[in-house]
């Protein structure tokens, strides 16, 4: 039986092709030519810019470090070349990070071209089926796919093989308070909480049930019915105002003046109301106790 062949997207299964040159290519010059497999010195790559993970699992990164030095690294890195001696890292950023670890000074790599916008949407494909890679820093990848390659949502689609709502899903991340995309980053609530969160318009409600969520290690069904109790709650019904008669407003003029204090009164259809004194101090609160004795 066959198998299927993994979607990368319009050219990049051509671009990420295993090279038929063998691992000691090199030019006229004695460098390294494009298509080839060699090791290159570790001091000579640099970083991917348009790497979509900002963090590494220091363990892990550790116990890949172990594996390097048992057996070597078994993936080449991928990287680009940009000159003279000189390498731009596309994807195995985590493998070189161990190889230095492991203590080594050259790594082998497979030797490709590519623009901008290749080492972007390359980088982002090795990354965004890592189980490691959290749903944060793949909202981050899309959205940088799409303004600054310039994508729509259905190029975007189309290019990484996933479904447009599912690009959408992970957006609508991006538009939740920083604490809470932290809070998915750091692994304490899943995309699953977030979700529940997105529905609720105030940002400081949202936060309140992030925060109690978090606290109280609550379930995304717990979190949903946190949300739809909110949403279900009753809007309390604006309180009419009415209009008091003339000589309430001059009532209230006259016990100002006889007090020295801000006095409201209020009342309502039935004509139940309350007359307020506002004080200031304990000493003003004694000295308008003695005026009402009088």
């Amino acid at each position: 039986m066959k198998t299927k062949k993994k979607a990368l997207g319009r050219g990049l299964d051509a671009i990420l092709q295993s090279p038929e040159t063998d691992i000691t290519s090199k030019d006229i010059s004695g460098n390294y030519v494009v298509g080839a497999i060699a090791n290159i010195m570790i001091e000579k790559i640099e970083a991917n810019p348009f790497q979509p993970r900002d963090q590494f699992d220091d363990e892990l990164i550790q116990e890949l470090a172990s594996s390097i030095k048992k057996q070597g690294i078994i993936q080449p890195i991928t990287v680009r070349k940009m000159g003279y001696d000189k390498y731009q890292i596309i994807s195995g950023e985590r493998r070189l990070r161990a190889a230095k670890v492991a203590g080594l000074t050259e790594v082998p790599c497979y030797i490709r071209v590519a623009n901008d916008e290749q080492m972007l949407e390359m980088a982002l494909i090795e990354n965004i089926h890592r189980k490691d890679l959290n749903a944060i820093e793949i909202a981050i990848s899309y959205q940088r796919l799409l303004e600054e390659c310039e994508l729509t949502h259905e190029k975007l689609s189309d290019r990484i093989s996933k479904n447009r709502s599912t690009i959408t899903n992970y957006l609508r991340l991006l538009k939740l308070p920083p604490e809470a995309q932290l809070a998915i980053r750091d692994g304490k609530i899943s995309m699953g909480h977030a979700r529940a969160l997105i529905s609720v318009e105030d940002s400081e409600v949202q936060l309140s049930i992030l925060r109690k969520a978090i606290s109280r290690d609550l379930s995304v069904r717990q979190v949903e019915e946190l949300v739809r109790n909110l949403h279900d709650k009753p809007q309390p019904t604006p309180t009419e105002k009415i209009e008091l008669p003339a000589f309430f407003s001059e009532s209230a003029v006259e016990l100002r003046e006889k007090y020295g204090a801000h006095v409201n009164i209020s009342r309502n259809t039935k004509g139940k109301g309350q007359i307020v004194i506002s004080f200031e101090s304990d000493q003003d609160f004694s000295r308008i106790l003695s005026l009402l004795d009088k």
